[in-house]
């Protein structure tokens, strides 16, 4: 197991987060991590639209990430949010069918660079994440995570991480959302 570090994503860590999303084809296929921003992706965004949208957005503290290195270079992250910063969810009709109120925070996906998968890296960037909410003030975080217990699942799939992730990080199931993902919550106190 390596020992990995977290950074919180701003402009002193934009030229990581740039160079492993690079190193990674703009993520898949030129994501930049902006899909559950209010921009979207497709529709005639390209990937360097993405790329300069995101780029403002962390340049003016309206994207957050906790950033996993490995000594010096960035191997992955996870995104979290307001819901106001995040307001794109997949799912999203069965979300709203049983909704009784937003969550202060989201997390919405992670990744993890290649040669690093199933090293801890997502983990720890799930603990990055939920210690810079609890700097930011804290609340009730969400996420949608997979379940892939008796399921063949390809890592490089798993953008919202897994079930068995997020309950190992304290976050408890609040509810189904389709057929191998589901709501999971937990409260994170502020300083």
């Amino acid at each position: 197991m390596t020992d990995f570090s977290v950074k919180r994503l701003d402009e002193t860590t934009w030229p990581d987060f740039a160079d492993v999303v690079e190193r990674h084809n703009g993520v898949w296929g030129g994501c930049w991590c902006m899909a559950f921003h209010s921009e979207g992706i497709g529709r005639g965004r390209t990937p360097a639209d993405n790329r300069a949208d995101k780029e403002v957005r962390v340049r003016e503290g309206r994207a957050h990430a906790a950033l996993v290195y490995d000594a010096d270079r960035c191997v992955g992250w996870c995104q979290f949010g307001s819901t106001d910063e995040l307001p794109r969810i997949k799912h999203q009709r069965a979300y709203r069918e049983e909704l009784d109120g937003l969550p202060d925070w989201r997390i919405t996906c992670f990744f993890v660079a290649k040669g690093y998968r199933h090293q801890g890296v997502a983990s720890t960037a799930l603990a990055g994440a939920v210690a810079e909410i609890a700097r930011l003030g804290g609340g009730i975080v969400e996420s949608y995570p997979e379940e892939v217990v008796d399921r063949t699942v390809s890592s490089s799939f798993l953008h919202n991480g897994t079930v068995a992730m997020f309950e190992a990080a304290g976050f408890e199931r609040d509810r189904r959302l389709g057929k191998n993902h589901w709501v999971v919550r937990t409260v994170v106190h502020g300083p």
